[in-house]
């Protein structure tokens, strides 16, 4: 069986719990009603959440709000217990977690207890590393944890290509790391996590395809993954952008650089996931990372309170009337046929 096809029986497994099916369908319902009638009708519980151990981070990638340390909100990093009440609070409805969203995760050293307060529950886990943590010790605690999934990003094929864009970072740590998880894994007799290999396209890297797909092989990690780069300054981004356009989200018009194709008046993500910070904001989606249209804080309500309260069916609203009007939204691939392909 292809490590592709294992990982996706994973997760329907965990899915397919009559409870979590009931929940998908009714979101999925209420989403299409939605659609239709052009207002936000919500039923259900998220299937989907990332809850972010950490803003964090130990690179300075040029595109990246962490990297960057421009963020407004404070750095901080989120506790295994607290990570396991945000869990109950979910709810058992809670099929799948990202324990990702900005920062490296692996910088929490509670990390591995968050992966296993998601296992004890029965939730598919995902994680994304730049694996420079990933010493033979902290693989091991990583499969003994559970997760069931692995991103790890390798945007490049040598070192000079790689720290164009991952500042401070070292190829030859990425390599290691992916080898001692590869290697954790074999030693527990396990497989999982499934471990892809994030090959992010950009213009100085583009021409790599190829030699990273052969470096891909060699390692023998269970997909690779070619991804459009994002950019946040268009006016300064330019030279980040892939010059092949099928490589690129984006296009360019008179009106300057623009994403590809047209934004449409719905989001999928609105209605079945959302994203926890650190500090317990919780906000609509991966592409608000500076926080800024936080729709409730768990300091102060519950979970449930905030995923059924007016703020976020205001937000549901405004996406179903123009969704081109949300600063976030602009910059999103959410609906859009975007570069993004697994070549393994």
């Amino acid at each position: 069986m292809k490590p592709a096809t294992r990982d996706a029986l994973h997760f329907l497994r965990i899915l397919l719990r009559p409870r979590r099916l009931v929940n998908a369908l009714a979101l999925y319902g209420s989403y299409q009603l939605s659609r239709v009638f052009k207002r936000s009708l919500h039923i259900g519980q998220p299937m989907a959440m990332s809850i972010e151990p950490t803003t964090a981070c130990n690179l300075g990638c040029p595109q990246c709000p962490s990297g960057l340390k421009q963020f407004s909100r404070p750095t901080g990093r989120m506790t295994a217990a607290r990570c396991a009440e945000i869990l109950d609070q979910a709810g058992p409805e809670l099929a799948y977690l990202i324990l990702y969203f900005q920062g490296e995760p692996y910088l929490n050293k509670e990390f591995c207890g968050m992966i296993r307060a998601a296992t004890d529950r029965g939730i598919y886990t995902a994680t994304s590393t730049n694996a420079h943590f990933l010493d033979p010790e902290t693989c091991r605690k990583t499969v003994e944890a559970g997760l069931s999934r692995m991103i790890i990003s390798i945007d490049g094929s040598t070192q000079e290509s790689y720290a164009h864009y991952r500042i401070h970072g070292s190829l030859n740590k990425v390599l290691d790391g992916t080898r001692n998880m590869l290697e954790a894994r074999r030693a527990a007799g396990s497989r999982f996590p499934y471990i892809i290999w994030q090959f992010i396209v950009f213009r100085h890297n583009e021409h790599e395809i190829e030699a990273v797909k052969q470096l891909a092989a060699e390692y023998g990690v269970d997909d690779l993954v070619m991804k459009s780069a994002q950019v946040y300054d268009y006016e300064n981004g330019e030279d980040w952008i892939p010059l092949q356009s099928n490589h690129t989200r984006y296009t360019y018009t008179e009106e300057g650089i623009r994403l590809k194709g047209e934004l449409t008046n719905r989001c999928w993500k609105m209605w079945h996931s959302c994203v926890v910070t650190w500090d317990g904001r919780v906000v609509p989606c991966c592409f608000d990372k500076d926080a800024t249209h936080s729709l409730g804080e768990l300091n102060e309500q519950s979970f449930r309170t905030i995923w059924r309260g007016p703020a976020y069916s205001r937000f549901r609203q405004q996406i179903l009337k123009g969704r081109s009007q949300i600063d976030i939204c602009r910059n999103c691939s959410e609906g859009l046929r975007v570069f993004e392909k697994q070549v393994l």
